[in-house]
């Protein structure tokens, strides 16, 4: 491996080839700040347009300036990241950039969590000399996702996640000079576009050009008001990440205080989306062994892979872009909208409370959950099963507003009797976790036999795709897994090619899974937070008494006193759905 000597503030400095100055200059343990570059250590892709030229620095022989975000480090150079010309002109860059922006950071989505914010109060930026016109753009209100582009800086981080890791292609720098901007294609609405709503645009995006859809007003609306039942969810990937928000670290489990924190918020009853994960394994790994079942008998109509459809990213992504394959995924709803339909009917029955007079929300890792819970067919004449979806940053938020201690709070269980779950349902929210929570009810049911070592960890870790083979009592079945959409796309590629061999697919839209969604505390590309999130989620499902969906008493009875079997009449009208290709809308 070829290296290169620099020198960076006085300091000798030896780095790989290839190695920017503003990489070389971190190694050295020297700050230089930045505002457009970011690296995804997950899927190892850069954003260094440099563009915004905050981390400019000098460089000996160079009359200009250098950003260096997108200098590669050369033998022999000489560095200077503190000069007062260096300083000089970061200010003035961020001056400029502020010209631009308009001041409203009191009423601002991401006032006290913006990095331009931060990077103006470090920088000692006071004033904005430069007056004149600024850019202005129409608002954008999407169900999931709000555009404000008047408050972009050009930083193009969404359009690297939007086009470089997820390749939906909805996202694009567009126009010259001061009408440039990054929007869909002929600045039509996000709407109208290839847009999934996966959020992870918002999650990258430095300001608040990009912020999800506000739904914690009609939450405190709905809480105040004496004649509505307000029940809640909470999804099993932000239990594994809301701490973040309260000062811990990474991978700090907070099950039992999230409960508590929900009930002191004033929801009538606290539940767990990790029951609804146990439904849909009852649901979805019936389906997959149906198909698996027809195929043996030499069934040729027999649609394989079967794709696992609990991620409404990953949903709208192949509604819009393979529209030709709609009979491939499964059929089941996902946890969100499980649970909504139970809570709506077999939940209201029992406490006697109208289907129009019960609230449903839900507290999701994930942007796409506002959208879908909006579409059409999960309403029953005109009322939603799920009335509202928020984001972990949203509940965060929420707590705060009421001056609940988060730290101090005591653990609490969920209410009965949809907040019993198993460690099948908590691992959905990592990437894997379906796939391995389907198998261990699917291996028991197909085999009739006892399984005994309930972690298959062949299915786990963080590479985009994954494959492994699980012997099904001499029945090898192919597991495909992927996560990221631009990953997806490879896999439904080979299967719109007839060369996928897989009988079950596993996608996730979001990097990591659930644990790296769009709603999540920022992460800011770190891998090793979404790997600690990722090994929360398994120490949770470790420590539960039950580990299996189907053994899962409020399951059993569920379907002993109402559903009758999974993919039953009942069940599929409940809990099954199908889909569209949403370019004919």
């Amino acid at each position: 491996m070829e290296f290169v000597n620099l020198i960076i503030d006085k300091k000798p400095v030896k780095v790989k080839k290839g190695t920017t100055v503003l990489h070389a200059a971190k190694e050295a343990g020297i700050d230089i700040p930045t505002l457009c570059y970011m690296k995804l250590d997950d899927v190892g892709i850069e954003n260094k347009p440099g563009g915004c030229r905050i981390c400019v620095v000098e460089c000996k022989g160079r009359k200009n300036l250098a950003p260096s975000c997108a200098t590669e480090a050369t033998e022999g150079m000489e560095i200077t990241t503190n000069s007062m010309r260096v300083l000089n002109a970061r200010r003035t860059v961020m001056e400029l950039i502020l010209s631009d922006h308009p001041s409203d950071c009191l009423v601002c989505a991401k006032s006290g969590n913006c990095e331009l914010q931060d990077m103006a109060h470090k920088l000692g930026v006071r004033d904005i000399p430069f007056k004149g016109e600024q850019s202005t753009y129409k608002e954008d209100f999407s169900p999931s996702i709000i555009r404000d582009m008047d408050k972009c800086i050009m930083c193009r981080r969404c359009e690297m996640m939007c086009n470089k890791v997820q390749t939906v292609g909805a996202l694009w720098a567009i126009n010259r000079g001061f009408e440039s901007v990054v929007s869909p294609a002929f600045e039509m609405d996000l709407e109208k576009s290839t847009c999934t709503y996966c959020g992870q645009c918002v999650a990258v995006c430095p300001t608040a050009a990009l912020t999800e859809v506000d739904h914690t007003k009609n939450i405190i609306r709905a809480l105040a008001d004496p004649n509505k039942t307000v029940v809640v969810q909470a999804a099993p990937a932000v239990r594994a990440a809301l701490g973040e928000e309260f000062g811990m670290e990474p991978g700090t489990l907070v099950t039992g205080k999230m409960a508590a924190a929900l009930r002191a918020l004033g929801f009538n009853s606290v539940f767990d989306t990790d029951f609804s994960a146990d439904l849909t394994i009852m649901e979805e790994g019936t389906e997959l062994l149906g198909r698996l079942q027809k195929h043996l008998d030499g069934d040729k109509t027999v649609k394989l892979p079967m794709l696992t459809s609990c991620c409404p990213g990953w949903v709208n992504f192949f509604e819009k872009q393979f529209p030709d394959m709609l009979d491939i995924p499964s059929t089941a709803r996902s946890p969100q909208q499980m649970f909504g339909s139970i809570a709506k009917t077999y939940y209201a029955d029992k406490i006697g409370v109208k289907r129009e007079d019960m609230v449903v929300v839900s507290v999701m890792p994930c942007l796409a959950k506002k959208y879908e819970c909006q579409r059409d067919e999960f309403k029953v004449d005109g009322n939603p099963d799920v009335d509202y979806s928020i984001s972990t940053r949203e509940l965060a938020d929420l707590i705060k507003g009421a001056n609940i201690d988060f730290n101090k709070l005591p653990d609490e269980d969920f209410d009965d009797p949809l907040g019993e779950s198993t460690g099948a349902g908590v691992i959905f929210g990592a990437t894997g976790g379906v796939i391995e929570a389907a198998c261990r009810t699917a291996y028991e049911v197909f085999t009739k036999k006892k399984l005994e070592k309930v972690d298959f960890e062949q299915l786990r870790g963080m590479e985009g795709i994954r494959s492994a083979t699980i012997d099904f009592d001499g029945l090898p079945i192919k597991i495909g897994i992927a996560h990221g959409l631009g990953n997806a796309r490879k896999l439904l590629e080979d299967i719109r090619a007839g060369k996928s061999e897989y009988h079950a697919i596993e996608i996730m839209a979001c990097p990591g899974g659930c644990i790296g969604g769009g709603g999540q505390p920022l992460h800011h590309g770190d891998s090793s937070i979404l790997k600690a999130r990722t090994a929360a989620i398994y120490r949770e499902d470790a420590n539960k008494p039950i580990r299996k969906s189907h053994e899962n008493p409020s399951i059993v009875k569920l379907y002993k006193e109402f559903l009758g079997e999974p993919c039953g009449e009942k069940s599929h009208k409940l809990l099954h759905t199908h889909y569209f290709d949403q370019n004919k809308k």
